[in-house]
């Protein structure tokens, strides 16, 4: 029995290690590679056609407008390097670190980068995995989903309509009734809680 015990605890802390050294060679890689990035997006100007909301989560209207782009100077500056990381770079923040996580309050959640609603407090579920968890977007127009065959896998890549930042990604494990988890990074979102 001792010996089955030692095993499990040493696959564990195995397995552990590699996600962590997958994590590390991700980092590393965009890091090696960021000084090639074009100063410019690449994406098309649009005009895009999202839904707007205000502060309090009330429906607006529809709008069509250009999409916003910036240079890699410019969003540096706009934003902190994990923010950088995250949405410009396709990066991950670590599980369990992100401030909005635990968030439970009654709210709306803006991209980082342009301030596009993305996703209603409503909406959002505790899904373990320790990153914000959203069975779906506040309105489907506003964000956008894309392949993303990185790391060996085929997963669902969420993107902001407005400025093509990177969110997270979507999987079929969620809740009723949309079956769907919207697993986002912190770092691509601000909360604005409702006021009372």
């Amino acid at each position: 029995m001792n010996d089955l015990t030692r095993r499990g605890l040493i696959f564990g802390a195995a397995t552990a290690g590699a996600y962590g050294l997958l994590i590390g060679v991700q980092r590393a890689l965009i890091a090696a590679f960021a000084d090639d990035e074009p100063s410019q997006t690449t994406s098309s100007a649009g005009p895009v056609s999202i839904i707007k909301f205000a502060d309090d989560g009330a429906r607006l209207a529809a709008a069509t407008i250009p999409k916003i782009t910036k240079t890699k100077e410019q969003w540096k500056k706009q934003l902190s390097p994990l923010q950088y990381d995250v949405t410009r770079r396709a990066g991950t923040e670590w599980a369990f670190s992100g401030a909005l996580d635990k968030e439970h309050a009654s709210g709306l959640y803006r991209c980082i980068d342009c301030d596009n609603a993305l996703f209603d407090s409503a909406t959002k579920f505790d899904s373990g995995t320790g990153w914000p968890s959203f069975w779906k977007p506040i309105a489907a127009e506003n964000v956008y989903e894309k392949k993303d065959a990185s790391f060996g896998t085929i997963r669902r890549e969420v993107k902001c309509t407005l400025c093509d930042a990177h969110l997270g990604h979507v999987f079929p494990d969620g809740p009723a009734p949309t079956g769907l988890r919207y697993c986002m990074n912190s770092a691509a979102l601000r909360f604005l809680p409702k006021k009372t």
